[in-house]
């Protein structure tokens, strides 16, 4: 009898150990079929265009070809104007991000743990507007945009985008799982409900505040549509912009347009590796506390 249990949890382990390899091989191939993408573009970025074409293509560069980079930090016409792109996608991106944060913050909250007449009215009516696509209100944005005056600035560039329904969804959604005991136990010892909002429900909502930086930040890091209505000046132009006008007027330098898109592509990957740690255990958080 024991020696049949045994076998028995030998097989159990030999079963275990088989799938545990099928998932981890699994998950490998499918790792590096999704980075496939961006190490193309960093090891072509290396590469004189010459070699960037050759069939098959040579993953490892036989040598760093930083004239690529040389040539899209310096552009076309030796104006280095790219610097002041990626200094507006970074101002505009990190001025969205960090307003459709607290606005949508302010909104959830008052959401979730406030009880009004019409609360779910107003909630259904704000994730209404999800379902109208940016293409069919873009002509009355840009019409108010340039009625008041902000073609062509940084204040164009950004209204749009102060808050948007998916942040307030968002941030509604985790506030609901934040317990009601621990904000009536603060209200009883005196605090006002912005000190509630400030010192307990910001602090403890960073998981969720993560995630909705992380996809905010992205999504206006690149946002072409908008930029390519509002602006003008070369001055003012955001990194998509200049990307499409580099690949314009370097259609057959595929090393140094490889060049510049990964450039482009360094701050988003630097915020997604900082703030992923909270992003990650807001997964396992949320999960928790459902549960």
């Amino acid at each position: 009898m024991d020696h049949k249990l045994e076998r028995k949890k030998i097989k159990t382990s030999y079963q275990s150990l088989v799938i545990d390899i099928f998932i981890w091989v699994f998950l490998i191939f499918a790792a590096l079929f999704i980075l496939a993408p961006t190490i193309f573009m960093f090891t072509a970025s290396l590469m004189p265009a010459s070699d960037v074409v050759k069939m098959p293509y040579r993953w490892i560069p036989g040598g760093f070809y930083w004239q690529n980079y040389w040539q899209g930090i310096r552009g076309n016409d030796g104006s280095f104007i790219y610097i002041r792109n990626i200094l507006n996608s970074l101002i505009v991106a990190t001025v969205v991000s960090v307003s459709t944060v607290f606005l949508s913050a302010l909104a959830g909250f008052g959401l979730a743990k406030y009880y009004f007449k019409g609360r779910a009215l107003v909630f259904m009516m704000i994730m209404g507007t999800m379902m109208i696509p940016f293409e069919a209100i873009m002509i009355p944005l840009y019409l108010v945009t340039t009625k008041l005056g902000l073609q062509d600035s940084y204040a164009g560039l950004i209204a749009p985008f102060l808050v948007n329904a998916f942040g307030v969804f968002l941030m509604r959604q985790y506030f609901i799982t934040f317990p009601d005991e621990i904000l009536d136990a603060a209200r009883i010892d005196g605090a006002s409900e912005l000190m509630i909002f400030k010192t307990i429900i910001l602090p403890n909502s960073v998981p969720a505040i993560a995630t909705l930086a992380i996809l905010t930040f992205k999504a206006q890091w690149d946002n072409l549509l908008w930029p390519l209505l509002v602006v003008q000046s070369e001055e003012m132009k955001t990194i998509p912009l200049y990307i499409v006008k580099f690949m314009a007027e370097k259609h057959t330098d595929e090393g140094a347009m490889m060049a510049v898109a990964a450039i482009a592509s360094i701050p988003i990957l630097i915020v997604f590796f900082r703030l992923s740690k909270y992003f990650l255990g807001g997964a396992a958080l949320y999960s928790s506390r459902k549960g």
